[in-house]
């Protein structure tokens, strides 16, 4: 099918989207759709969301991490399947799913589902996570979430891209079965978030592109090369695999944002490789959807977005 997507802004190459403020931003529907078509008519290529589907109490002991039970996140794949019925351009990412926490099978049809109801938008990033609370509530191995995922993988293109699997591993017995309807896009990309070696070595044979969560292009450097290193191994080249770089409103709460650092940013990312760059808007002191709204026209007006 044709690319629906014109590269944003003129001054850059890169396709420049959001990340969606699902911890500030609450749960409103009206606001969630007006958040989504304002994204759109701006110019926004994309909208990545995070996935996390249980926390525990912030006073559990010994627990360290940001999500909680009073942690608003939506379920991804449900927020874009809202999204997409009010836009007609955005792409959706996942960034990322915790895909060793979820059923492959259920996933391939969820995914399929939506990429059918949103025009083939859907990129799904995908990532092993950090919270074992998390897969013990939803019945997983945590600690074999690094082998499994890359069954998964393999069992995900086959699902979306053949009528019927027959699929015999360690992990997944699929005797002569298919999902209907298989996936709009043939297959959906699939993009890699993390950094840890065995994470570039694994994305670099199996993956379409990656999702780092460095600050800039300079702290990746190094991970970079050790990419570029890996996908020759794998008979692959950066020039084509995606990147998508991640480009904070400001430094944090009580920071003025700085557009001379967005440019920056923009420009060594660029440079760097990344094809895609994302606006963060949380952990900035902004408060509800009006601030998030104001923020993401305020980047647009000064990189040339809008």
């Amino acid at each position: 099918m044709e690319n629906p997507f014109r590269l944003f802004p003129v001054q850059y190459s890169m396709r420049t989207g959001l990340i969606y403020p699902h911890f500030e931003f609450g749960s409103d529907p009206i606001a969630i759709r007006d958040y989504a078509q304002a994204a759109e008519n701006i110019g926004y290529a994309h909208i990545g969301a995070d996935d996390h589907i249980i926390g525990p109490s912030p006073s559990r002991p010994g627990y360290t991490g940001w999500v909680t039970n009073q942690t608003t996140i939506m379920e991804p794949f449900v927020l874009f399947a809202f999204m997409a019925a009010a836009t007609t351009r955005l792409e959706f990412s996942t960034c990322v799913l915790l895909l060793p926490q979820r059923q492959t099978v259920l996933v391939a049809k969820q995914t399929a589902a939506l990429d059918h109801l949103c025009g083939g938008r859907l990129r799904l990033g995908i990532g092993n996570g950090w919270n074992e609370f998390e897969y013990t509530a939803l019945g997983e191995n945590f600690h074999n979430r690094g082998r499994r995922i890359e069954e998964q993988v393999a069992l995900l293109r086959q699902l979306w891209t053949q009528p019927l699997v027959d699929f015999q591993s360690r992990y997944h017995t699929i005797p002569a079965l298919g999902i209907n309807p298989r996936s709009l896009q043939q297959p959906i990309p699939i993009w890699f978030g993390g950094q840890s070696d065995p994470v570039i070595e694994r994305m670099a044979r199996l993956g379409d592109g990656w999702m780092p969560l460095f600050r800039s292009p300079e702290e990746a450097r190094p991970t970079i090369d050790r990419l570029t290193e890996r996908l020759a191994a794998a008979g692959r080249s950066l020039d084509n695999f995606g990147m998508e770089a991640r480009i904070p409103y400001s430094t944090g709460p009580g920071q003025s944002p700085d557009p001379n650092e967005w440019q920056r940013l923009l420009r060594g990312w660029q440079a760097a490789g990344a094809t895609h760059a994302s606006l963060i808007t949380t952990n900035c002191g902004l408060n509800g959807p009006s601030a998030h709204l104001q923020a993401m026209t305020h980047f647009a007006q000064e990189i040339g977005l809008k």
